[in-house]
């Protein structure tokens, strides 16, 4: 797909699976469409999976799993060609980022910013591979015992939409560093990266069968691959629902599982800290890809000292959030995905607005002159908020946060631990002491100390509770896609027989 610097029009494009190195035919029914965000136009049209396409690619990644090209390959020999990936990947980012751009409506600064740090992912976990060590364990007695790591096998991913190539990209650095395959169910909104980082891969040399791709609803395509007898490991990005409903169909198989689900991120703000500092990063937090990201700054938690100040404040830094043309690089918050996603997040200003809680900004839907039938959404603040409340305990999942006073730090700890989520959180404060001490107590798997979003290929990434199990990113990550064997070797030469003299012997085992 050729996408100018501002589209006008799209040819509407036809796409199959991705299965073998190629698209394929799939589905027997209506095609689904895919949608540009901020416009509303229809710009490709995908299939619906069947069972018999799943089992298509499920089969071919077991074949390229088993394999002389793939199966077969050394780990050196491997690391380099993820090398070679990452180099492609970067020739062709300025077509991806637009892309992106184009099919999940985030502003073409957000999706160049994120996808430029994208490569780094397989070069780091083709260095982990490279550094790989094994174990040798000491244990009682004339024995050598070693342990021996063989990767897991065929990883089923479900990927969402808000971030889909940066959150594909998570899973298949390391499937591919592991050794493993994988088939992936991208979101039905926004399957076109995903299709061509799949065919750039391929034409750098990536061999056939490692990464397919099957398309369709979450419901059928993917709940099928979930429950599909040939996965030893399921990933999965998106809702708490969607998570139990694929992990209890992929328990039935007895696959691995890592699954990174819903947020609701508390951010405790001290009044030790800069107020304009702390509106500043509320504000990135709360709206950046129009708050569709699980660990959007959503419950902002302020010092009571500082609390007037913080939301006049950050009601004016939101105000002056620029809603538009997503391709315009003036644009600082684009569209949400869909019709369905906006009416959600305008059904929760309802809900604030039934609690009692303060509108302090947004609360509508925002108007683009020219894309009259975009979803978009003014960024939108409440204040006052309690935390018995349906917005403060809810992920919304949009350009939508709230703002709570708190009294002292003990305080501070029970409001942002009164949540069934528990995937990231925030500190705002300069005492040292505290910091740590807060991070430690907070209920999360990621906690950002002054800061908010930051990611690493090399820091573990997942959340506790009904945020999901297991981690990507870092050696958590990569050794959770391989079955660890212990060999223990006997070096001596005593005789053995435990039926001559059962009652002297000292052990059993």
């Amino acid at each position: 797909m050729n996408i100018p610097s501002k589209p006008a029009s799209i040819e509407v494009e036809i796409h199959g699976n991705f299965v073998d190195g190629r698209e394929v035919e799939a589905g027997n029914g209506a095609m689904l469409d895919v949608r540009n965000p901020a416009t509303g136009d229809v710009i490709a049209r995908i299939p619906n999976s069947t069972a018999e396409d799943i089992d298509r690619a499920m089969k071919s990644a077991r074949a390229a799993f088993e394999g002389k090209a793939w199966g077969g390959m050394d780990t050196r020999a491997r690391a380099r060609l993820i090398n070679k990936l990452a180099d492609a990947f970067e020739a062709n980012l300025d077509s991806l980022y637009r892309l992106e751009t184009l099919n999940n409506g985030r502003p073409v600064n957000e999706t160049r910013a994120q996808l430029s740090r994208l490569p780094d992912f397989f070069r780091y976990f083709a260095g982990v591979a490279l550094s790989r060590r094994d174990s040798v364990i000491p244990v009682e007695g004339a024995y050598l015992n070693y342990t021996l790591r063989t990767p897991i096998g065929v990883v089923a991913n479900c990927t969402p939409f808000n971030h889909p190539l940066m959150i594909l990209c998570k899973s298949l650095a390391v499937v591919l560093a592991t050794g493993c395959v994988t088939v992936v169910k991208p979101s039905e909104y926004t399957p076109l990266t995903t299709l061509k980082l799949a065919q750039i891969f391929s034409e750098a040399g990536l061999p056939p069968g490692v990464f397919n791709i099957v398309l369709g609803l979450g419901q059928n395509a993917g709940k099928m691959l979930a429950e599909h007898g040939d996965i030893n490991k399921l990933v999965l990005t998106g809702g708490t629902e969607a998570g139990r409903i694929a992990g209890s169909a992929a328990a039935k198989v007895f696959a691995h599982q890592t699954m990174e689900l819903g947020g609701k991120t508390p951010v405790m703000v001290f009044d030790d800290f800069d107020v304009d500092r702390a509106v500043n990063y509320a504000a990135f937090g709360a709206f950046i890809g129009a708050g569709q990201t699980c660990v959007c700054a959503s419950r902002h938690i302020v010092q009571a000292s500082i609390y007037d100040e913080f939301v006049e404040k950050l009601q004016a830094k939101t105000r002056a959030i620029r809603v538009g043309d997503p391709f315009d690089p003036a644009t600082q918050m684009g569209p949400v995905i869909s019709a369905k996603q906006r009416d959600r997040v305008l059904s929760y200003v309802g809900y604030g607005h039934a609690d009692g809680a303060r509108l302090v900004t947004g609360g509508v839907a925002a108007k683009v002159p020219g894309h009259d039938n975009g979803y978009f959404v003014e960024p939108t603040v409440f204040a006052d908020v309690k935390s018995d409340m349906r917005i403060f305990q809810e992920e919304v999942f949009g350009p939508f946060t709230s703002v709570t006073p708190f009294k002292d730090e003990a305080d501070a700890l029970r409001l942002a631990n009164d949540s069934p989520f528990g995937l990231a959180a925030a500190i705002r404060t300069r005492d040292v002491a505290r910091a740590h001490r807060v991070a430690a107590s907070v209920k999360a798997g990621i906690v950002w100390i002054n800061d908010h979003h930051r990611l690493d290929p090399a820091s573990p990434w997942g959340g506790v509770d009904d945020s999901g199990i297991g981690r990507e990113c870092g050696t958590e990550s990569f050794n959770d896609h391989f079955n660890t064997k212990s060999v223990m070797v006997a070096t001596h030469e005593q005789p053995f027989d435990w039926y001559r003299d059962t009652a002297n012997q000292k052990r059993l085992n």
